[in-house]
């Protein structure tokens, strides 16, 4: 969920239009405007712990008063954003790369026709999506997409910015799979079980169940990190962890070209 957090009428103008802009847009993102939650501290800060995207149409300082005690760290906090009240520019101010700010900014950016400031590493430079998955032996389709697009949504990704579907070689003849990246037009991709090895020390998690099963601690996260690292013969990390439901499995990860 994106809650967009506004204090003034003017702000609460802004915040509908881009809610507006965000339902409307090729891939709709869920949003929620906050005009003037009471009490404001307990509120925000409950949205934040809870895993909200958080977009801020009011002063820098204040939000950073206010999530300072809750605040723990970029692999686990959620993005961030705080837009002007004329919505002139729009600032990923916490989690831009790891938890998905600096994409989701972007996205404010186009669609409010605004100016991008963006403060992080790399931030010049536009990197490679790829999604990893794992799933249950016949999992449907239809709850894989389910999968993907939460993850895509709390990535602050769309489709389109993703440029493969990728798992473990057990899974080449998976038809809900299959069918998923036929339906997305995207390449679907397999490695075996030593080659997505070589990602074990990337992974956020490692099942042991996972290894006896198939011979690696991770499927989607290992997939996903691979192929990242084979688009630009560079690095990869995740830009999102592993998320799963009662059938399937999906992480996100990202590479930097040289």
């Amino acid at each position: 969920m994106i809650r967009i957090i506004c204090l003034t009428e003017v702000g609460l103008q802004l915040a509908r239009r881009l809610q507006h802009l965000l339902d409307s847009a090729s891939t709709p993102i869920n949003s929620d405007v906050c005009y003037k939650p009471t009490p404001f501290k307990e509120h925000i800060q409950s949205y934040f712990t809870q895993g909200d995207m958080l977009i801020f149409i009011c002063a820098t300082g204040i939000v950073m008063r206010t999530l300072a005690p809750v605040i723990k760290d970029k692999y686990n906090d959620p993005a961030v954003l705080v837009l002007d009240e004329q919505g002139q520019f729009v600032i990923p101010l916490l989690s831009g790369h790891e938890g998905g700010a600096n994409e989701l900014a972007r996205q404010v950016s186009e669609l409010l026709e605004n100016q991008l400031v963006l403060t992080t590493a790399n931030s010049y430079l536009k990197p490679k999506y790829v999604v990893g998955m794992g799933c249950e032996r016949h999992c449907p389709e239809a709850v894989l997409q389910g999968l993907l697009n939460e993850c895509l949504v709390k990535a602050g990704l769309t489709i389109d910015d993703i440029s493969a579907i990728t798992s473990i070689d057990i899974k080449s003849d998976e038809v809900g799979l299959i069918g998923l990246a036929e339906t997305l037009q995207k390449p679907y991709l397999t490695f075996d079980a030593k080659t997505l090895s070589t990602m074990e020390g990337r992974l956020s998690t490692k099942s042991d169940y996972i290894l006896k099963t198939v011979g690696v601690y991770g499927v989607a996260e290992s997939a996903a990190l691979y192929q990242a690292q084979q688009l630009t013969n560079n690095g990869s990390e995740l830009l999102l962890n592993k998320h799963k439901n009662k059938q399937a499995t999906c992480a996100i990860a990202r590479s930097y070209s040289l």
